[in-house]
């Protein structure tokens, strides 16, 4: 197969006969959400700001063509807690996106608070 780039679009792997089998991410960050936070590791992912606990914006290197992307997410888990993640989409932009993380204690009657996590990684995929 090859790896070709269609025009402004994101890079797409094809087999021999030239169909599209899938894409490569448009970004990427590893980054440390707990105490000074700091990207370990990243692929067009230009800043990271933290906004309070669990609520971290990332700002692209270069920009998104539209804000139809996917964001894929992955955090640690910690023993005493439940942990979420979602983005916040008036945030979701084609310069950056903003990512909270929830400590979820719902299961015993609770309700969730924001909660700051020692490795978050991120993903974009799209156009």
């Amino acid at each position: 197969g090859t790896i070709k780039s269609l025009g402004s679009s994101a890079p797409v792997f094809q087999n021999s006969s030239g169909v599209e089998k899938g894409q490569l991410a448009r970004a990427w960050v590893n980054f440390d959400g707990s105490g000074t936070v700091a990207i370990r590791d990243s692929f067009n992912v230009t800043s990271l700001t933290d906004n309070g606990t669990g609520n971290y914006s990332i700002t692209y290197t270069n920009a998104m063509p539209d804000a139809n992307y996917a964001a894929t997410l992955s955090w640690n888990i910690q023993s005493v807690n439940n942990r979420s993640c979602g983005h916040d989409n008036s945030n979701y932009l084609t310069t950056g996106m903003r990512v909270t993380i929830e400590d979820v204690n719902t299961s015993y009657g609770g309700s969730s608070s924001r909660a700051d996590c020692n490795r978050i990684c991120i993903a974009i995929f799209g156009d």
